[in-house]
């Protein structure tokens, strides 16, 4: 956010810093309890976690372009899309991020890049070809948002407690940690201890990480709103999105779903589990902000 014009919002930052206080403070109390179960292999523990960080934050956004067939573009072959780009970026004082466009009927956008240098900003074809310029322009402004505020790196290291936690408790599972220690009693509580403690972390890690990310979500569209000065365009584009996806044959949303967290609005939402498990806010709270916010500029 330092360095651009986007609007900063104290209350959803507070609640963000919070919520990363919390992930981090399980993450101490994670690694100190495999270190406390697993005595001598403290450095196995350590590499492991620094290795899986290293990792993940420098490759997850390139592999997550490359899941969702994020095609880099020049401003000859999508002028359109440039254009809006670039006075989005000049509005907001921002270096400009490469630009590329999916090839899915999937109406929807989204950023990469753990930094302003690193950034891609990716529209669908779908979605190029059902909104209008103002509404497009309001959906890049939401996800120059996300590159601004550095929301992939955010939720890149928010997520990868998750993710170590996750292939401990595989490690468990497998028997790999059978060669740690001897074949006695001590060992088979730990074989039992560890899966059990990885996967507890797991499923809290992951519920306050989709917190943050709800956050981010709300956070990015009230910056982008506020950008444009034009919010009933961007919830309009959210209208017209969310509706849309009803019409996508459900084997292509089902592809599209495991990068809903990237997406501007979610492939499949499943009504059941919504809010606690929703990477993104509902439709309702999002257009109940953007109405909001509509107000105070004076909007119709």
């Amino acid at each position: 956010m330092q360095g651009t014009r986007f609007a900063p919002d104290r209350g959803l930052t507070t609640r963000m810093v919070g919520t990363m206080f919390l992930i981090g403070l399980l993450y101490v109390v994670f690694v100190g309890v495999l270190v406390a179960l697993l005595r001598g292999a403290w450095p196995f523990v350590l590499v492991l976690a620094g290795g899986l960080f290293v990792a993940q934050f420098w490759f997850s956004d390139r592999i997550a372009a490359f899941g969702m067939g994020a095609r880099e573009v020049s401003p000859q072959e999508a002028p359109e899309l440039h254009g809006a780009v670039d006075r989005l970026c000049a509005l907001a004082d921002m270096p400009k991020p490469r630009v590329a466009i999916a090839d899915s009927d999937v109406p929807n956008a989204f950023a990469t890049g753990r930094d302003q240098r690193n950034a891609l900003v990716c529209a669908t074809t779908g979605l190029l070809r059902r909104l209008e310029p103002e509404e497009l322009e309001g959906v890049l402004a939401h996800e120059l948002s996300h590159v601004a505020h550095r929301d992939v790196a955010v939720m890149t290291i928010a997520s990868f407690l998750g993710v170590l936690a996750g292939i401990v408790t595989r490690i468990g599972l497998w028997g790999g940690l059978r060669r740690v220690g001897g074949r006695d009693a001590n060992t088979a509580l730990i074989m039992v201890l560890v899966p059990l403690v990885s996967a507890v972390v797991y499923a809290i890690s992951f519920l306050l990480t989709r917190m943050l990310s709800r956050y981010r979500e709300l956070s990015a569209d009230r910056a982008g709103a506020l950008l444009t000065g034009r919010p009933s365009a961007l919830a309009s584009a959210l209208t017209k999105v969310t509706g849309q996806m009803a019409r996508i044959p459900t084997r292509d949303l089902r592809q599209a779903e495991p990068f809903n967290a990237f997406y501007f609005a979610p492939a499949l939402s499943r009504d059941s589990l919504s809010r606690l498990l929703s990477s993104h806010p509902t439709l309702e709270q999002r257009l109940d902000q953007l109405g909001r916010i509509s107000a105070q500029l004076g909007r119709p």
